[in-house]
């Protein structure tokens, strides 16, 4: 069996469990750094022991996959926190030529983001002055571009002047200057392409937005990976957390030379044009790069693909899972899931493996079609399913799942992580987590970014309800959901930790 180091982007279960857990589905032996070096939200991770663990483990492995954000500042928290000046950073990263220099053979694939710029008053994840002028930073950010290519309107030029009066020079210029030094270490990962260190790269863009901070770094990356001849080793789209399970997916893919094709199914023929919330480009583009970053192919007959991608999708513009009941038109008259799943079960009856992109709503699942699969008892005859957080999250989630079927088939592996999602993400994202804030949170003195610990009142209240939800909505002849754990890793509520498992009746 051969060995995959994979070097996450932090500790949470989405970044350290999912690579683990969609490795088991393979023939390959994924290997991580223990949770306890990893850091904990702000507090950056211990690099030097991260570095050391890397170095120790490569000995033995064929390929390695690699989060710069955690090799360079801890994770991806710190890298928009710390006050490393560049040439510490530069030192640091040249670590990797000495790497690959010494194991030449080693495959080296990475990701390393471009710092986010949220549109939110928030400092949960930013420096503490976020909390006060987050939304002043971003609008500035978007305002400045505008002006620069000619699009300010008169009503963006007036408050943009407000703007200006109310956000400070100082967290102004902190913020900023951390973005230039993040963004010359893009470059320098670019130049380890270029060079040979590193052999495929990924450019996430977590938060993305057609203008502003994050738009201007991305229009400068791009302009230097074209210069250095690099573009099609380097993929630029909009995504972060799913990044890993989309590399271990083109490794296990590389080592097996092989290119899997994919069809594609929309419930909506619109669906492909929308831009998703939290991104920068319509959908049907960035899920033709997610599929080429996992190392596939698409194709245009169902017939000759190694599996069929549905990818559920509004027509319209996308509502978050939480504001499902304001759903419209452009979600009940101007899409067909029930074709969508007669298509799924027409292929699965003829052993063509279908995977399923949930990306209708922002964080969280469809229940309308969580319901169909259900009824047609497709729960656990899909090769793979997602429906979390963005849809980049989702799509890196579930093409990698639905390759792994294509290529090993069903195993117990596969069914569990099939069970996590749909506890997760239609389960927790789509229901409980918006009941346990408006219902629980109150009574116990909490809120939304307070849980009282990761297993505390909070955390058995959400698994109570979540063992209601699948006695309720996940119901299988043939299959049963049995939850192990549950746990609030950042002791928040935006994302839970859980550990499931199928038993087959």
């Amino acid at each position: 069996m051969q060995n995959i180091i994979v070097i996450p982007l932090d500790e949470r279960p989405c970044n350290l469990r999912f690579p683990a857990l969609l490795g088991a589905m393979t023939d390959i032996n994924v290997i991580l750094p223990p949770k306890d070096i990893l850091g904990n939200k702000k507090e950056p991770a211990a690099i030097d022991r991260v570095w050391a663990f890397l170095k120790e483990h490569i000995t033995s492995a064929t390929g390695v996959v690699l989060s710069i954000d955690m090799l360079l500042y801890g994770g991806i928290v710190p890298s928009r926190l710390h006050d490393d000046d560049v040439e510490t950073l530069k030192r640091r990263l040249a670590r990797l030529e000495e790497l690959k220099q010494d194991h030449p053979s080693v495959t080296f694939y990475a990701y390393h983001l471009i710092m986010r710029n949220p549109t939110y008053s928030s400092s949960d994840e930013e420096p503490d002055y976020y909390e006060r002028v987050g939304r002043e930073i971003h609008l500035r950010g978007v305002y400045e571009h505008k002006q620069a290519i000619g699009i300010l309107s008169t009503e963006e030029e007036k408050d943009y002047a407000r703007v200006l009066t109310t956000l400070d020079d100082a967290s102004w210029n902190d913020y900023t200057a951390r973005r230039q030094r993040n963004l010359a270490l893009d470059i320098q990962s670019v130049d380890y392409v270029a060079s040979g260190v590193i052999d495929f790269l990924i450019v996430p863009q977590d938060d993305a937005s057609p203008y502003g901070l994050t738009a201007i770094d991305q229009q400068q990356l791009r302009k230097h990976i074209a210069e250095q001849n690099v573009t099609s080793k380097v993929l630029m789209y909009p995504g972060a957390d799913e990044v890993a399970n989309t590399l271990i997916a083109r490794m296990v893919n590389h080592l097996h030379q092989r290119q899997l094709k994919v069809a594609l199914k929309y419930t909506s023929e619109q669906g492909k044009f929308v831009i998703p919330l939290y991104e920068d480009r319509p959908l049907g583009e960035t899920v033709k790069y997610q599929i080429m970053a996992a190392g596939g192919i698409v194709v245009q007959s169902d017939t000759d693909a190694d599996l069929i991608l549905i990818v559920n999708a509004p027509s319209g513009k996308m509502l978050n899972a939480s504001e499902a009941f304001k759903k419209g038109l452009e979600y009940d008259a101007f899409r067909n899931l029930v074709e969508a799943v007669d298509h799924a079960a027409y292929w699965i009856d003829k052993k063509k493996p279908v995977a399923i992109a949930d990306v209708a709503y922002g964080n969280g699942s469809d229940l309308d079609l969580i319901r169909l699969l259900g009824e047609r008892e497709l729960l656990f005859r899909v090769a793979g399913y997602a429906g979390w957080n963005t849809s980049s999250n989702t799509l890196g989630t579930v093409i990698p799942h639905g390759m792994f079927f294509a290529s090993f088939g069903s195993s117990q592996a596969h069914l569990d992580f099939l069970s996590l999602r749909y506890v997760e993400d239609a389960g927790y994202c789509a229901v409980v987590r918006q009941a346990t804030c408006q219902h629980v949170l109150p009574t116990l003195g909490l809120d939304y970014f307070h849980a009282d610990g990761e297993r505390g009142q909070v955390s058995a209240a959400v698994a109570e309800q979540l063992e209601q939800f699948i006695s309720s909505h996940l119901v299988d002849a043939n299959h049963d959901i049995v939850i192990r754990d549950c746990w609030m890793p950042w002791r928040r509520m935006f994302e839970v930790g859980l550990d499931t498992k199928v038993v087959k009746k």
